[in-house]
């Protein structure tokens, strides 16, 4: 039973290590639900699979799987880039709101102008004709 193959090896691995598993039938889905990663192929995959996978992709090609951890990672890449640049900026306006230099509009402006940045470096992940 597929079910008792995982929970087999997700005793064997470590905590550091993720168990991914790929499926597309209404047998995989409690696998599907079970593993640390679940990934529902193909768009005429079973509905209890799709429901109970974190990621569906709908093709049934394997290499898809590549790209798109490809594309998560870019993801977290431009999440953490503005992440930083929005924290980076209000400690700024902080710092020259505490000294006097900036007023309440400079610190309104410059967060509608991070908001604004952030969103379009956030537009970059929509490329992804290069992964």
């Amino acid at each position: 039973d597929k079910v008792d193959k995982v929970e087999e090896i997700i005793g064997q691995k470590n905590e550091k290590e993720k168990l991914v598993f790929v499926g597309d039938g209404i047998n995989d889905a409690p696998v599907l639900s079970r593993a640390d990663i679940g990934i529902a192929m193909g768009a005429m995959g079973s509905d209890a699979a799709i429901e109970a996978a974190d990621v569906v992709l709908m093709d049934d090609d394997p290499v898809k799987i590549a790209k798109a951890i490809r594309i998560a990672k870019k993801c977290v890449g431009i999440v953490y880039q503005n992440i930083y640049f929005a924290i980076g900026v209000k400690v700024l306006c902080l710092i020259l709101g505490a000294v006097g230099i900036a007023n309440m509009w400079l610190a309104i402006f410059s967060d509608v102008g991070v908001m604004v940045l952030a969103v379009l470096n956030a537009i970059r992940a929509l490329n992804v004709k290069n992964l």
